[in-house]
């Protein structure tokens, strides 16, 4: 009975199976803790040309998240074809859904308002993560949205800071790499970019995301550089009453790549330093 009961126990610990959800034309995957009632909810946009599957598959989100008792969904963006080379409008970029002008902000709440409904997820206040075309998006959101919005995590991708003022305070994390030729790290328009966007600069969405802090905030840095494969990576902390509001983590020599992810075409700036996923659950683990 006692070994029946454990393995009761840890049947009923494991994350739930992922499932696909129909929302009209659109749609969206969810993966779910074991117990996904109140559960955190976590939106994690894939990069243009990308998918939900792909995107989970490449970052190691859904597992690492489910395990940690976040619910995560996976929105699918949107392009010719429902299967293939989808993006995200997320004003300035990118692609099929930049030229249309989908309304993925308007998409990006009904996944909250349904997941809720659906799956008893917390939909009250949500967390935002994605990669390059994602991180715009996730990016835009929260600034648009911050009453929606616990924290907010962006890899190799910046919102388009011309446009768009943070409207209250959001948490944020910024991962970026210096050697990033897609999204460059300084702004401009990058020389394996697939897109003519003009793109701001990292330095431009820090301090947007800084802005409704008001002043006094302390700033720290410290360095990672612990492994042989030619990067490092500095972590500059913004902090009031002792809490991190900001965190910028600067991979120096980083190519425009999710840290810890898997992208097997990629032979250089390839960090080992830090693990985006790791980074990330942290991060919103401590904005509760």
């Amino acid at each position: 009975m006692r070994v029946i009961a454990l393995l009761i126990a840890i049947f009923l610990s494991q994350p739930l199976a992922a499932e696909t959800v129909r929302l009209g034309d659109r749609w969206y995957r969810i993966d779910l803790p074991a117990d996904p009632r109140g559960a955190p909810l976590i939106l994690a946009l894939h990069g243009g040309g990308g998918d939900p599957g792909q995107f989970a598959r490449a970052s190691g989100l859904a597992r690492a998240a489910t395990r940690a008792g976040f619910a995560v969904a996976f929105p699918a963006g949107t392009g010719r074809r429902e299967d293939r080379l989808l993006t995200w409008n997320g004003g300035y970029c990118c692609g099929w859904a930049a030229r249309r002008d989908v309304d993925d902000i308007g998409f990006l709440k009904h996944v909250i308002a349904d997941a809720a409904q659906r799956f008893g997820v917390d939909g009250q206040g949500v967390y935002l993560t994605g990669m390059s075309n994602g991180s715009i998006l996730a990016e835009t959101f929260a600034a648009k949205h911050p009453d929606l919005v616990r924290a907010v995590a962006g890899v190799a991708g910046t919102m388009d800071t011309r446009r768009n003022r943070v409207q209250g305070q959001v948490p944020a994390l910024i991962i970026h790499g210096t050697a990033d030729t897609m999204v460059p790290f300084a702004g401009g328009l990058g020389d394996t970019s697939l897109t003519r966007t003009k793109f701001a600069s990292v330095p431009s969405v820090v301090q947007a995301f800084l802005a409704p802090w008001g002043g006094g905030l302390v700033q720290t840095s410290r360095a990672i550089d612990t492994r042989d494969d030619g990067t490092s990576v500095t972590v500059t902390d913004y902090r009031t009453r002792g809490r991190v509001v900001l965190r910028l983590m600067t991979v120096e020599g980083g190519a425009h790549h999710w840290p810890g992810g898997r992208k097997a075409r990629l032979t250089e700036g390839k960090t080992e330093e830090i693990d985006a996923t790791t980074e990330i659950l942290r991060f919103f683990a401590a904005n509760p």
